[in-house]
């Protein structure tokens, strides 16, 4: 598997890990989020996000379908899916699902680490 779906696959086991530290570990240092709500643009930024909507939606599992690599080269990779949670939002089932850009790079060390990531959504 090369390198950037490798990375791809390991951020998405990762946030379902619901464990920041985690997910930092597949992210660039100067990764920058646009959530529907909210832009991000420190890790501290992202961490927040990420823990309150895992506070949120209780036992959420999120998945990533039609996964298409949109620009590959030697440094980048870009895809776009489409995303879908599920989980409980106090008590109740709920899932939502929407459309995500990710761009990836490869650092010095040629590791390949989350840059960016654009999601739009509802909740259905």
């Amino acid at each position: 598997m090369e390198g950037y779906k490798q990375a791809f696959a390991q951020y998405m086991d990762a946030t379902n890990t619901h464990d920041f530290a985690n997910v930092e570990k597949v992210l660039h240092p100067n990764a920058i989020y646009w959530f529907s709500d909210k832009t991000c643009t420190s890790m501290s930024e992202i961490r927040a996000y990420f823990e309150n909507a895992w506070h949120l939606i209780k036992d959420e599992v999120y998945a990533a379908t039609d996964v298409q690599w949109i620009a590959v080269d030697q440094r980048s990779a870009s895809c776009v899916y489409t995303y879908e949670y599920q989980g409980y939002y106090n008590g109740e089932f709920v899932k939502g699902s929407g459309r995500a850009t990710n761009i990836f790079t490869k650092t010095e060390t040629d590791e390949w680490k989350l840059i960016h990531e654009h999601l739009s959504g509802k909740v259905e």
